[in-house]
């Protein structure tokens, strides 16, 4: 059975540095708190907003070991109002668990796009606010 878990990040400046730090610190939440083997990831999906255009996020999962695990990196569309920096990540993971079980991970400012997920919400979703 194939599961999908959403992550979400916000990035400190547009920098390659800031890119990979924040969707690294991501992709191990993710990983830890759904305890996901590297073998049963069977895609990922990133989305980055239009004002981080200097790195893409599926380098920080490359450098991760991620080499086998097919990917797509895309573009928000510019909405008004919008969560600045932010970097989001489907993750397509064979796994047994049942969806309840399933923890969707906000982080930083991110945790502000589903607060219904985060600490105390209904599945689990963790938000870790301070530093990475």
């Amino acid at each position: 059975m194939v599961r999908g878990i959403r992550g979400a990040v916000t990035v400190d400046s547009n920098t390659a540095e800031a890119v990979q730090e924040a969707t690294k610190w991501l992709l191990a939440s993710m990983i830890e708190c759904n305890q996901i083997q590297l073998e049963d990831i069977a895609s990922a999906f990133f989305t980055g907003t239009t004002d981080l255009d200097v790195e893409v996020p599926a380098q920080a999962a490359r450098d991760l070991g991620w080499t086998m695990v097919p990917m797509f990196c895309m573009q928000e569309m510019m909405v008004k109002g919008s969560l600045p920096r932010c970097i989001r990540v489907m993750l397509h993971v064979n796994t047994g668990k049942p969806q309840e079980d399933i923890q969707h991970i906000y982080l930083g400012e991110a945790a502000n796009l589903r607060p219904d997920l985060v600490e105390g919400g209904n599945n689990g979703g963790r938000n870790a606010t301070s530093g990475h």
